[in-house]
């Protein structure tokens, strides 16, 4: 079996692995931004809330909290099923991630621009969609790609619920042909691709919202 043979069959995997990632993004950015934004809403009590929930998530470790939601959660009678672990357990830890990204994003925003707003009329929606969220969001590309990176460099766990991404083809390959080292470099090449094209992605969305005069062209 040659190398590129060895590659081909790991790229069966290759599209679990996309989407477990994607997902758990699409979880994380869905779950910061909701935080970002509850943080703005003036609430002791939602305040603490919101503080207890990126203290813990951020702290919990990954495989820990995989392990508690897809192993522990049927001991009470709920089961989530492989994907929906990950997104539970890596998506939310994401977005706790993410949450103080777009919170700090948030705090550099001009306050000028807020008063002047303020001052035509805007109504307090009207401010937070049309100048804090895409500003938000230019400050929080380096922030975003950041978690996005990590969030591809941890769904490799996926193999231990049991979806068939290039970790656990991997596996099997390697117990069955014995040539791990061949393998796992097939694997370094096939996620770095994967990073390269989530690298991509966020690059055109950095240039689509760059903000004037703060960021190289």
């Amino acid at each position: 079996m040659s190398f590129l043979q060895i590659l081909t069959l790991l790229a069966a995997g290759a599209g679990y692995t996309l989407l477990v990632t994607l997902a758990c993004i699409a979880t994380g950015l869905a779950v910061g931004l909701l935080v970002a934004m509850l943080s703005r809403v003036r609430s002791r009590p939602l305040q603490f809330l919101l503080g207890s929930f990126t203290y813990v998530f951020r702290g919990v470790p990954v495989l820990v909290l995989l392990f508690l939601v897809f192993f522990g959660l049927p001991g009470i009678g709920i089961r989530v099923p492989p994907l929906g672990a990950m997104m539970l357990s890596l998506g939310l830890i994401a977005g706790a991630y993410l949450a103080e990204v777009f919170r700090g994003a948030l705090d550099a925003i001009d306050q000028n621009e807020i008063v002047a707003a303020e001052a035509m009329g805007m109504s307090r929606l009207q401010i937070l969609l049309s100048i804090e969220v895409p500003q938000m969001l230019r400050f929080s590309v380096p922030g975003m790609l950041n978690e996005f990176t990590t969030v591809l460099k941890y769904s490799p766990f996926a193999y231990t619920v049991g979806i068939p991404d290039i970790m656990k083809q991997a596996m099997a390959l390697a117990a069955t042909t014995l040539r791990g080292l061949e393998i796992y470099l097939a694997i370094g090449l096939l996620y770095f691709a994967i990073y390269k094209l989530i690298l991509v992605a966020v690059r055109a969305l950095e240039r689509r919202f760059r903000v004037p005069g703060l960021t190289p062209p």
